[in-house]
């Protein structure tokens, strides 16, 4: 079994939600973000989420967006998110989740991008812009070599779609709680928890995360109380970096995070 349902699983036995961080890589720096990620896992993160700076992020809100051309202004490649995972698993045995734009795969291979992930211990992988019909090959890749390709659905998904997407999946179905891009400050569907009870009945065996504006603890618990396997916060974590905030304030956050997941820390 995959260290991402492992990690489901260790939260579902404990009656919570798992936590998932993301981070942007090469924010503050590449060692920086290194620091970041074991400050996270540190505060009772369960998976991170390691975002690859892209120009053109599509899915990202202000917050985003802004870290990842921080980060490309660095020089940040997507074989140094690649690299930085393999020196973390020296030390880590949180699963990690590269979230990354389809160009870049592309010109690299997409098979040979996927060995490098799993060579360097990545555990699964996001591709926002590519859609489901067309990653059939990726997908493919991803069996072979063992890695979770994790499909996003929408509230806005139809039923139809919605099924094909969790079936297609592995590692966990990633829901976005609201429409738009990522980012604090919008309420989420006023729907979600029959939304959220609909898609698990899909596949109950594969484990759903909701993410987009989650903007704290507050978030975190409603999403748990509304039927969520696992919470996916980014733009408040990465916005905290951005600003300047320590390890120390970051693995704060994180413990608060974790502790409205259900997760009663030391």
């Amino acid at each position: 079994m995959s260290r991402i349902r492992n990690a489901f699983n260790a939260a579902q036995e404990e009656d919570r939600a798992a936590l998932i961080c993301y981070l942007m890589a090469g924010s503050p720096s590449l060692e920086g973000s290194k620091d970041m990620v074991k400050a996270c896992v540190r505060g009772g993160a369960d998976i991170i989420e390691l975002g690859m700076p892209y120009s053109d992020p599509v899915a990202d809100g202000k917050v985003i967006q802004e870290a990842a051309m921080s980060s490309l202004g660095q020089g940040t490649m997507p074989r140094d998110t690649i690299r930085m995972v393999k020196e973390l698993r020296g030390e880590l045995e949180t699963p990690m989740v590269l979230m990354g734009y389809y160009n870049p795969i592309q010109r690299l291979g997409e098979e040979l991008f996927v060995s490098e992930c799993t060579d360097a211990g990545v555990d699964g992988l996001i591709v926002p812009d590519l859609p489901m019909h067309e990653s059939t090959a990726l997908r493919s890749h991803c069996r072979r070599a063992g890695l979770d390709l994790i499909h996003i659905t929408t509230t806005l998904t139809s039923p139809a779609r919605r099924d094909e997407l969790v079936r297609a999946g592995s590692g966990f179905t990633y829901m976005m709680t609201r429409t738009g891009v990522t980012g604090p400050g919008l309420p989420f569907a006023q729907d979600i928890a029959p939304l959220i009870a609909s898609t698990k009945r899909i596949d109950p065996g594969l484990p759903l995360a909701l993410g987009f504006g989650v903007s704290g603890a507050d978030d975190v618990r409603r999403l748990r109380a509304a039927g969520a396997d696992g919470v996916i916060v980014g733009s408040l974590l990465v916005g905290m970096v951005s600003e300047g905030s320590s390890a120390v304030s970051l693995e704060r956050e994180v413990v608060r995070l974790s502790e409205a997941c259900g997760n009663a820390m030391p």
